[in-house]
């Protein structure tokens, strides 16, 4: 039996999707998808903005729609020199946090599928590494939807000098609040994920990922670890990194780096054409070609809101994200650090994917207001570029964000300008508060009676000085005591000399009596 399950895995594992020979999805005109090729001109536009503007070098685009690539171009060049032209099917790109949906979180999917993995799991069932206190009471679903208390990541490579010591570091991360309780988007937690897989599977994260996902598919240019060889059409990044080296073709994430460049939360690189097949793979409920990767049923459990804005790896659309605002709320997707975004609309059946290298010497002043508002443009347009939603539709806006480049080169404050500006505002803020108690305590001084006034001081006396004041108290009490006892001494003696005067006199007049 155990042999005939193997024989089915292997079998699964080199079935292969056969996919046009330049990779990615076929191509279509926008009209044939029911999209309009004046409206999508819009997207040309607010990119190369972003290129002009400085906010990063190049640009790769592809938008799709029922199963076809409608807008699929490359802008601008890899890097500053303009050498090379950006080719939205050849070009590489490091990913970053989109690994976390791409990679880790279609690694769970597949896992799940198989019924190897319970979701309601404690993570420790697979790693027992990971437990004691509140990391007892982490789940899976805790981690997918970034609920499990964990802080937002670690400086790994500062603290590890080895894979093992960085993975070491992540297990030994702690739990700050109750599992599900709090939200704090955490790197860690998609680092968990991959050791989880790594667990069950047996095998490296990359491997299972390469035989489960991307061999099938036939996405060919995505993987973790590029050779020497693809350098030439990987778009830069840092150049100047804790490192002390540019970067091309390696990780950019320093703590994915520390991981050994493959992590669960970074380290993935791909083409804008290779991640066409992914996404619509998704649309297909998790098929494409006849190629299954997991289950329909499992595209829509992890895809649909669960917690929050989060559904399970993958965020939602909830108009700032990154998806402009008008996705739908079924609409689903990611985005990474270095300029990158992949956005789902099941509802629209479409998809919109933008991979840039912002971080690569960005002559933008603010390169990431200038990505921000590129991201949003590009979904905005494409939605707007659909004819025939049931919606009806919408109106093109007058300009887009591109257009007005908002806050784009705004100057920046240095640090030390900065700093000193946040000490003159923390001393005013302390100035006004002194101020503020000072006339409270006034106003309660004028506004007390007489006898609340000095209860009303002494509440905030030390006890030394409470105890003198009892200590005063006690004293008049008892010297009025002596003074009232002196007093009744006093009137009893003058009784006595009164009465001894009134016998006195009647002795002498009954002398007088006598005599007489």
């Amino acid at each position: 039996m155990f042999l005939l399950t193997a024989l089915a895995f292997a079998a699964a594992d080199v079935t292969r999707v056969a996919l046009p020979a330049d990779g990615g999805l076929p191509e279509r005109a926008p009209a044939a998808v029911g999209m309009s090729a004046e409206r999508l001109s819009t997207i040309d536009r607010v990119v190369q903005r972003g290129v002009d503007a400085g906010g990063f070098p190049g640009a790769s685009v592809v938008v799709g729609r029922k199963g076809f690539a409608v807008w699929s171009k490359g802008f601008g060049t890899l890097d500053w020199t303009r050498r090379t032209r950006v080719s939205s099917q050849e070009s590489l790109f490091d990913l970053a946090s989109l690994t976390k949906v791409v990679a880790t979180t279609t690694a769970i999917m597949v896992l799940y599928d198989r019924g190897q993995l319970d979701l309601n799991a404690p993570v420790s069932r697979y790693l027992p590494e990971f437990s004691g206190g509140l990391k007892d009471k982490v789940t899976i679903v805790h981690l997918l939807t970034h609920r499990a208390g964990l802080p937002a990541g670690r400086e790994l490579w500062r603290i590890a000098d080895s894979p093992a010591a960085a993975r070491a570091a992540v297990l030994a991360s702690p739990v700050q609040c109750v599992p599900g309780s709090c939200y704090e988007y955490s790197d860690l937690g998609a680092d968990l994920l991959g050791f989880v897989a790594e667990a069950i599977s047996g095998q490296p994260l990359d491997v299972f990922l390469q035989r489960q996902v991307f061999d099938k598919l036939a996405m060919t240019d995505t993987r973790f670890r590029l050779s020497e060889a693809d350098a030439a059409r990987t778009a830069p990044t840092e150049i100047a990194p804790p490192r002390g080296y540019p970067l091309r073709g390696e990780v950019h994430d320093e703590n994915a780096f520390a991981l050994g460049g493959v992590a669960g939360h970074a380290g993935l690189f791909s083409t804008a054409a290779d991640l066409s097949v992914f996404a619509q793979m998704l649309l297909d409920g998790g098929e494409y070609h006849g190629v299954r990767v997991v289950a329909d049923s499992t595209v829509a459990l992890f895809t649909r809101r669960t917690a929050g804005h989060r559904a399970l790896g993958w965020d939602t659309c909830d108009g700032g994200a990154g998806c402009g605002q008008f996705m739908s709320e079924r609409a689903y997707g990611h985005t990474g650090f270095t300029g990158t975004s992949l956005w789902i609309d099941p509802d629209r059946q479409m998809f919109v994917i933008l991979l840039t290298n912002r971080v690569h010497a960005a002559k933008a002043r603010r390169p990431s207001q200038v990505i921000a508002d590129v991201r949003n443009d590009l979904a905005d347009a494409a939605v707007l570029a659909v004819m025939d939603d049931p919606d009806g539709v919408r109106a093109m806006p007058v300009s887009f964000r591109a257009d007005l480049a908002k806050d784009w080169n705004r100057p920046l404050r240095s640090s030390r300008a900065s700093r000193a500006a946040a000490r003159r505002r923390a001393a005013a803020a302390r100035r006004a508060a002194a101020a503020k108690k000072a006339t409270t305590a006034k106003a309660n001084t004028k506004a007390a009676p007489a006898g609340k006034a000095t209860a009303t001081k002494s509440k905030g006396t030390s006890p030394t000085v409470k105890k003198a004041t009892a200590k005063k108290v006690t004293a008049k009490k008892v010297t009025a005591k002596k003074a009232t006892a002196k007093k009744a001494t006093a009137s009893k003696a003058t009784a006595k000399k009164v009465t001894a005067k009134k016998a006195t006199a009647k002795t002498s007049a009954a002398g007088k009596a006598a005599t007489s």
